[in-house]
């Protein structure tokens, strides 16, 4: 049964951590050190870590200094928002002085998302390119000092960072989770909370999956009832919901603070019930079918011979992509079994030019390697292990002809796969997926046939077709969220299970101090309660 863990006793971890050590304190101040968490001990694991020196102590008097930027002053702002309460410290932003914690943009071989972290007793310097590695630099800083700086009431401190150097930048540019919104609704502060627990661990990508059979839950003013009516049920007969346009635009603008991308999803030629419920003009037959409660899939699917499909679709992928930013349209395709391979193949070289037309780069599940993927298109590979090798030859062969995949393994990176056969949430359609599972095995390797270079990243999905509460997403997704953030930030030869173990058991008060639930598996050593 998934429990919370109410203990703080992380230091136990210290001598997990191994290599990680941390530099020597001022004399009278050694205990102080030994609370100062080592340096190596972050999920994602750093690139390169360098210990030593003498911690870093944040006090009352400490500043932050940034540049003289807007991009440089809301990564500060940012992070004074999570220290003020927990410290009890001014902590004010400043361009001025010397010492402190001060985040720096300046030019050097970071990338778009590195950065370095420099500790020494004089302060805290986080240099990066771009605000989005000065972003996951302060992610790492935050789990360098005690968890309990995640607390909103103030606590008794020392807030040490230890001594010494991390230089980090990711291994892949798409690191992303995916929230299933649509066979149950979660509010705009729900999909929130999840972004702020996604950020935490440098994910990129946010993929709200907004249709399925089940509710369409985004505003489209063309095709007003696909949200007033195909967006008024969810699994088992509750109210849904929907997004307003507003409402999807704070979505957006919210993960885009935390340096996420959205990647909206409209589903199809399947998973359309909800569409088709709302027009009967969009089925082949004219006749709506009812609302959908349940949970089967494979049995929807618009009419791929009516022209006013293409209308429809145009006018759906028109209104989303104005309303998103990012690069990527994800169009589905996933378990199309109500559609003929010809008529699949058909509607895929329809659609891929409509979503190009306004901008935006196609993604869609692996099956899209069935039809004739668009230039620059992405595939979403969710196979298995057990998968035919001939299903994962045809996702190697497009992946040798320019295709790009994120690899989201059902049996390893789905969040919503039980952990074992007493997990009272979730389904096992694809095996239990424990913790080591889900961690132990390479993006880079896992599809046999497809080049290293075509690995654009990892992707955690959650599907909701039991979840329906923010308890539910945080039971299902921690601990596997930052096995897989992992996977996608940290180069293949920090990868081990027994130092892994120990760094994500760290994290156990953390998430106590931040309210978030979590399965207390058995093969990790999570400190004593």
């Amino acid at each position: 049964m998934p429990r919370t863990t109410r203990a703080l006793g992380s230091l136990l971890l210290v001598a997990a951590a191994g290599a990680f050590a941390v530099g020597a304190a001022p004399a009278g101040n050694a205990a102080s050190a030994q609370a100062a968490t080592p340096l190596g001990q972050v999920v994602p694991a750093p690139a390169s870590v360098h210990a030593g020196g003498t911690p870093y102590r944040i006090t009352a008097g400490t500043r932050i200094r940034v540049d003289d930027s807007r991009e440089a002053r809301q990564v500060g702002e940012y992070l004074a928002d999570i220290l003020r309460p927990s410290t009890g410290y001014r902590l004010p932003l400043t361009t001025q002085g010397h010492g402190g914690i001060r985040l720096r943009l300046a030019q050097g071989s970071y990338g778009a998302e590195g950065y370095r972290l420099d500790s020494a007793a004089s302060g805290v310097t986080i240099s990066a390119r771009e605000p989005a590695g000065l972003f996951h630099g302060v992610q790492t800083l935050r789990q360098l000092l005690p968890p309990a700086v995640e607390r909103k009431s103030v606590q008794p401190g020392p807030w040490l960072v230890a001594g010494g150097t991390i230089q980090d930048s990711p291994r892949y540019a798409y690191r992303g989770a995916m929230l299933d919104v649509s066979r149950h609704f979660f509010t705009v502060a729900q999909v929130k909370r999840y972004i702020d627990e996604l950020a935490l661990y440098k994910i990129n990508k946010l993929h709200l999956h907004l249709s399925d059979d089940q509710g369409w839950r985004i505003a489209i003013d063309s095709w007003p009832r696909l949200a007033t009516h195909g967006g008024s049920t969810q699994v088992g007969g509750g109210a849904g919901g929907h997004y307003t346009k507003a409402d999807y635009k704070e979505i957006v603008r919210y993960a885009a603070s935390r340096h996420l991308e959205v990647v909206p999803e409209i589903d199809m030629p399947g998973h359309t019930n909800a569409a088709l419920a709302s027009y009967a003009e969009l089925n082949c037959d004219g006749v709506a079918p009812p609302l959908y409660t349940g949970t089967k899939v494979g049995f929807s699917s618009l009419c791929v011979s009516k022209e006013i499909t293409y209308d429809f679709v145009d006018d759906v992928i028109r209104e989303l992509a104005a309303l998103t930013p990012g690069r990527y349209l994800h169009i589905g395709g996933d378990e199309a079994h109500s559609t003929s391979h010809e008529d699949y193949v058909k509607f895929m070289d329809r659609v891929q030019p409509i979503v190009a037309e306004y901008g935006k780069t196609v993604i869609g599940w692996h099956q899209l390697t069935g039809a004739t993927p668009a230039k620059g298109a992405l595939a979403q590979y969710w196979g298995l292990d057990s998968t035919s090798a001939a299903e994962k030859a045809q996702v190697a062969q497009a992946a040798q002809n320019g295709t790009g995949l994120i690899l989201s393994p059902a049996d390893r990176a789905y969040l919503d796969m039980k952990y074992t056969k007493d997990t009272p949430l979730g389904l096992a359609w694809a095996g239990y997926v424990e913790v080591r599972r889900s961690y132990d095995w390479d993006p880079g390797s896992y599809v046999p046939g497809a080049p290293a270079s075509a690995i654009r990243g990892v992707e955690a999905p959650l599907w909701s077709e039991t979840l329906s509460t923010s308890a539910h997403i945080d039971t299902m997704a921690f601990p596997r969220l930052p096995g897989v953030a992992e996977l996608g930030w940290s180069p293949a030869a920090t990868h081990d299970w027994d130092t892994y173990k120990a760094r994500l058991a760290a994290q156990a008060p953390r998430w106590d101090a931040l309210g978030i639930g979590y399965y207390r598996s058995p093969q990790v050593p999570w400190p004593a309660q």
